[in-house]
């Protein structure tokens, strides 16, 4: 039986795009469905351009859960991946999908995680400490930011004349290779 994933990004879209892609000619698994927290995230023109279904919910309607459960619904999705994602996911909306509901954070967590560690502000984090190693830790969503249970890390070295940009390209490279095969495998024990 087909398993529809829905994704849910804030920006620029280029895992979504990656999962897209990914899944386009799966026998058993497609991206159904698109959404967002920010009407002007570029996911939505990724989301046209690969005609995949996608929307954005106000932060009240996030935060209400209704409309994003609706949506949900209404595209029969088994399986939610967050990809960029910056809101927290409602509780109503979170319990409907235990196991089964993953984030992907551009550190080794729990190092370098929590509300308000996105992006480069977690790379610049990771080098101002000195750390010798990223990477990328997906995990199961919970109520707090970055805390579900860990299901994969993937290590990088960070090197001494590293930016946040070089790391950055370095993360992200383990994100597209890692990501959509690990959710792969958690679908195939649905």
């Amino acid at each position: 039986m087909r398993k529809n994933i829905a994704i849910l990004a804030s920006g620029n879209g280029t895992n979504a795009e990656h999962f897209v892609h990914y899944f386009e000619s799966h026998p058993q698994v497609s991206v159904a469905l698109i959404l967002t927290n920010r009407s002007k995230a570029f996911v939505l023109e990724r989301a046209q351009r690969l005609g995949v279904p996608a929307y954005f919910l106000t932060k009240e309607q996030w935060a209400e859960g209704s409309e994003v459960n609706r949506l949900l619904d209404e595209y029969h999705i088994d399986f939610v991946v967050l990809a960029g994602f910056l809101a927290r996911v409602p509780d109503n909306v979170l319990h409907r999908y235990p196991q089964r509901m993953v984030n992907i954070h551009p550190s080794l967590l729990p190092k370098f995680g929590g509300k308000g560690m996105y992006g480069d502000r977690v790379h610049e984090a990771v080098l101002a400490s000195g750390e010798t190693e990223s990477g990328i830790t997906i995990h199961y969503t919970n109520e707090h930011y970055d805390e579900g249970a860990v299901i994969c890390q993937k290590r990088c070295p960070v090197l001494p004349d590293d930016t946040p940009e070089t790391l950055a390209t370095r993360v992200h490279a383990l994100e597209y290779a890692t990501y959509p095969q690990v959710v792969e495998q958690l679908i195939a024990q649905l």
